[in-house]
């Protein structure tokens, strides 16, 4: 077997999340790469978010953004930047909070990142993003079958047990289909921020002090639901 991959963009089936404002193509799960993260976003229209609003605290890792193609405006902390086509940019800061709207209908930016020190782990908000495709096709149990897939590789993840409860809530309400809020979803915005990517969120017991709202206390139901 050859030692080595090649693949197209375009040959990258993308799934759209983020209420479908974002297209995501799994450049890493479709090379199988271990060593670094890398992943491509595309905003379908000008306007849109390319790069979401995050800084990389809670994961460590240093990234690169390259503009693929369209044109960007990053956000860094206070600073803008103008960014087209053939534009990289670094940001070694963890701490950085980094943004980019398309500013072109099209606008795609390739993703590289991965901790200067320690081996490199991928992250769980590549579970969700995967699984979001049975979601947006109204099968809620592969939904919630790949997820608890995840769950079981992190049992005691914050944002994977966010993630489950959402999917699992639409099966308990008495087989009625409710639509479960999407992975990378702006409705629960700061409880998804809260619980997969929130500084110091380390472990389930921080999580429930969290648990103020109804999906979060679905949460710990429909993990012993899973278990």
């Amino acid at each position: 077997m050859a030692g080595w991959k090649t693949v197209r963009l375009d040959e990258v089936d993308p799934i759209p999340v983020v209420d479908g404002t974002l297209l995501w193509r799994p450049l890493r799960r479709t090379l199988d790469i271990g060593a670094f993260g890398i992943n491509a976003y595309v905003a379908p229209n000008a306007g849109d978010d390319v790069v979401e609003e995050h800084t990389e605290t809670s994961l460590g890792h240093e990234e690169v953004y390259v503009v693929l193609a369209g044109r960007a405006t990053f956000t860094l902390d206070e600073e803008t930047l103008d960014a087209p086509a053939g534009t990289l940019v670094f940001v070694r800061d963890v701490t950085v909070k980094r943004h980019a709207r398309a500013e072109e209908p099209g606008t795609s930016v390739l993703a590289i990142g991965g901790p200067r020190e320690g081996a490199y782990e991928p992250s769980a908000w590549e579970d969700f993003f995967a699984a979001e495709r049975h979601r947006t096709a109204g099968d809620y149990d592969a939904y919630l079958a790949e997820l608890q897939v995840a769950l079981a590789r992190r049992p005691e993840h914050p944002g994977t047990l966010y993630h489950v409860a959402c999917a699992a809530a639409p099966l308990r309400a008495g087989g009625r289909r409710r639509r479960a809020p999407p992975a990378g979803s702006r409705a629960p915005a700061r409880a998804r921020r809260q619980c997969s990517r929130g500084p110091g969120l380390r472990g389930a017991a921080r999580a429930r002090r969290l648990a103020g709202s109804l999906i979060l206390r679905q949460l710990f139901a429909a993990r012993a639901e899973c278990e």
